[in-house]
């Protein structure tokens, strides 16, 4: 296993995936051409819609790979300073199982906290430590969300192991959340990605551990404290210290 290495083919057969699950054309209609190109080149079958190769025959124009590839996904990565992607997946918190979405924290700032899996050995020092500081947080307005692929019913059994936490665990059985922030590792379980978010949600800072690293929970408040300055926070800056003003 190499840590931290997102596999390039795993995403690439994870994109195909989602846009042979929802065609833009009904492949009947066209004898020849993939996805209604309707040239009626030969050459313009499966393979040279995906392989791009349309120049060799002619029908290019009428066969635009990357424009109908776009508009066919529906997903969008993660980027600083840009709307975070929201979801709408089921989560696990004291006893009861729900649907959450980012969006309803819309007002707070969202701690986004992906871990590799249930039962594992790093992840529970992780999560127990965010659990105990759990009003730090409320200090700050800040709402912690627990994510990673196992089942919503593999967070209930868990839970009861850790005992409750003082935040949901979320469930991203499809990967679909852990795609579009670019933390799906080439084992298919979560990198150690953290994502700030703030109450207009959008995503300020996020870093993402290799799977047997640990993050620093200190730093994660610090981060969020300097955020909600609006000011220029010179290195190792702290609640009380002075920042450097106000960007110009």
């Amino acid at each position: 296993m190499e840590f931290g290495k997102v596999n390039n083919k795993l995403i690439n057969t994870y994109k195909m995936s989602k846009k042979e699950s929802t065609p833009l054309y009904e492949e009947e209609n066209f004898d020849n051409c993939y996805y209604g190109c309707s040239c009626d080149n030969d050459c313009c079958d499966e393979n040279c819609y995906y392989d791009n190769n349309c120049n060799d025959c002619g029908c290019n124009d009428c066969c635009d790979y990357e424009e109908d590839f776009e508009e066919d996904l529906d997903y969008q990565n993660a980027e600083i300073g840009e709307l975070a992607p929201d979801f709408y997946l089921d989560g696990y918190f004291k006893g009861e199982i729900q649907q959450y979405s980012l969006s309803q924290f819309e007002g707070k700032w969202t701690v986004l906290f992906f871990y590799p899996l249930d039962f594992t050995f790093v992840c529970p020092t992780e999560l127990l430590e965010l659990s105990k500081r759990h009003k730090e947080f409320e200090k700050i307005n800040t709402q912690i969300l627990g994510i990673s692929v196992d089942s919503v019913y593999a967070h209930k059994a868990w839970s009861k192991e850790l005992g409750d936490l003082n935040f949901p665990l979320i469930s991203d059985f499809n990967k679909d959340t852990s795609f579009e922030y670019n933390v799906l590792h080439n084992d298919g379980m979560s990198l150690r990605g953290t994502f700030i978010i703030d109450p207009e949600g959008i995503v300020r800072s996020y870093t993402v551990n290799d799977l047997n690293i640990g993050r620093n929970i200190d730093e994660i408040i610090r981060t969020i404290q300097a955020l909600e300055t609006g000011e220029l926070c010179q290195v190792g800056w702290k609640p009380g210290e002075k920042t450097l003003g106000k960007a110009e």
